[in-house]
């Protein structure tokens, strides 16, 4: 399996020459080179809006917007899969059914979600995906979605479970910790034995170790709150132990996770994208690949045996 994974800064609000800078990086991908193309969570529209207004202008149709036809157009071009977040616009019908919500002391009326798009080699849409567990910034205007999915897809890719970002953290109020969790995403890629989990990210840098090329601690999270997938003790997500949970030694999940970096608003970005092997019941995940922190480029990572 060749996953490749497109990391850049974006300029927020500038559109088209984000989707310029990400056409000229992918350039150098030849058609049938790669089976997979990922994309960052919203990654032509820059992600730190500070409210609804702002964003509004910015949000897209799927299936129509600028992420999705610059998707399909790749997708064509390549023979390949693409996958890439985006803000989406929520149809009229289901935008006048929602009520204003609270957040922050303030009454806010959500006017889109945080969206993913997945097309074929063929350049059609194959499924679109609503971010489910939110973050601070998306609570000022998006509205969550109804869980995580997974496509079936042909071979080498198999069964895949695409999330974003804050999906690997549990539902806002909700308690964790190491031991027991919840590990709401981890749990779902076991329960749907997810060969492959891609995650689409706008993560934070973790301020640490700052003049290293790597956040080690921002990857080292991201393992971390996938614990499930490579812990001997294995949990399912809500403290219960791996016999009830039907795996077995050997079983593996592959995770892809697509970040982006640079600066928007005072906030900076992690970068990092990387490559692991988890593997039931190993002890300890595998990383197989990363990106510095501040690398733009396109990485082309070969999973073996796949």
């Amino acid at each position: 399996m060749r996953v490749a994974v497109v990391q850049f800064a974006p300029k927020i609000g500038r559109v088209q020459e984000n989707l310029e800078t990400a056409g000229t990086l992918c350039a150098q991908l030849t058609p049938r080179s790669v089976d997979l193309v990922c994309l960052p969570e919203m990654i032509f529209t820059g992600y730190v809006f500070p409210d609804a207004q702002s964003i509004t202008p910015h949000l897209e149709e799927p299936g129509t917007g600028s992420t999705s036809r610059f998707c399909a157009e790749l997708a064509k071009r390549l023979h390949c899969h693409v996958t890439a977040g985006y803000p989406e616009r929520l149809p009229p019908d289901e935008a006048k059914a929602l009520s204003p919500r609270e957040h922050d002391g303030k009454e806010v009326q959500p006017v889109g979600a945080n969206g993913a798009v997945l097309y074929g080699p063929d350049g059609q849409l194959v499924g679109t995906y609503r971010k489910t567990n939110l973050y601070m910034t998306d609570m000022t205007w998006a509205v969550p979605g109804p869980g995580f999915v997974t496509f079936t897809l042909p071979p080498p890719l198999g069964t895949v479970t695409l999330a974003i970002c804050m999906d690997l953290n549990p539902v806002p109020s909700a308690e964790w910790n190491l031991d027991s969790g919840p590990y709401e995403l981890a749990a779902h890629c076991i329960a749907t034995k997810s060969n492959l989990l891609v995650l689409l990210n706008a993560w934070l840098d973790s301020g640490d170790e700052e003049d290293s090329d790597e956040d080690w601690g921002t990857m080292n999270y991201w393992a971390a709150r996938l614990r499930p997938l490579w812990d001997k003790a294995l949990l399912d997500g809500h403290g219960s132990h791996s016999r009830d949970m039907h795996t077995e030694p050997g079983e593996e999940t592959i995770v892809v996770v697509c970040n982006r970096f640079g600066e928007e608003n005072g906030i900076t970005f992690a970068g990092s994208s990387s490559l692991y092997s988890m593997r039931r019941h190993s002890g300890k995940p595998r990383l197989l690949a990363a990106m510095g922190r501040r690398e733009e480029g396109v990485a082309i990572w070969t999973v073996p045996g796949r």
